[in-house]
């Protein structure tokens, strides 16, 4: 993405997880806000650590301090293993987070499938870590069992989706939320992808990176 991304092999209970590094943007200096964690879409219709939503998120982060990390869920690109329908890829995730950003501030981050195993992800690391932003955007609330945002981390939640969404109906991710009484950004007349519309969310997810800042 930049001349300072670095490629990353680390090891999950599949084998090899492929992953790549986004370093901070950062005034001479200073050191990084912390360390993100984004999670791609689902991998039996393409979706990789390079989707361009999920690089869009990445380059929000690096732009708003923090060291972004992408990987591939079990069985895409270099990672080793075969889909297992969120279960094994939430595992995926939490290993990614205990071997590139095992200690300071986290955020985690998740597009469409990836917002769903996000989600589990959230929900098994709130309490023990630091969690200071979570990003949710198309979350697929209309195909899986998308995990409650904790309570005390709605202020630290940012829910975006397209108002047009044809894959995820916004009606799906609105009954989700509702019970929760957690906010949607909801992105007029955007769809799943956000074609034409990629500037809006890195803008939506930089104000949110930064606000309290």
């Amino acid at each position: 993405m930049n001349s300072q991304t670095e490629r990353l092999t680390l090891t999950g209970a599949a084998g090899a997880i492929e992953a790549v590094r986004d370093a901070a943007v950062l005034p001479e200096g200073a050191a990084p806000r912390g360390i993100a964690v984004i999670a791609h879409p689902h991998p039996l219709f393409g979706g990789t650590m390079d989707n361009k939503v999920v690089q869009t998120l990445a380059r929000a982060f690096v732009h708003s301090g923090w060291t972004a990390v992408r990987f591939n869920f079990r069985g895409v690109g270099g990672s080793a293993g075969t889909h297992d329908e969120g279960r094994g890829e939430a595992e995926d995730f939490l290993e990614v987070v205990r071997q590139a950003a095992p200690e300071g501030p986290l955020a985690l981050a998740g597009f469409s499938f990836g917002a769903f195993v996000t989600s589990h992800a959230l929900a098994r690391l709130w309490g023990e870590r630091a969690i200071e932003r979570v990003v949710l955007v198309g979350t697929a609330a209309s195909r899986f069992a998308v995990a409650p945002v904790p309570p005390e981390a709605h202020e630290r939640t940012l829910v975006v989706h397209g108002e047009q969404d044809d894959t995820v109906p916004l009606a799906a991710v609105m009954d989700w939320a509702r019970p929760q009484i957690l906010p949607v950004t909801v992105v007029p007349g955007g769809g799943h992808f956000f074609h034409g519309q990629l500037p809006l969310l890195k803008n939506l997810v930089t104000r949110h990176l930064l606000a309290g800042a």
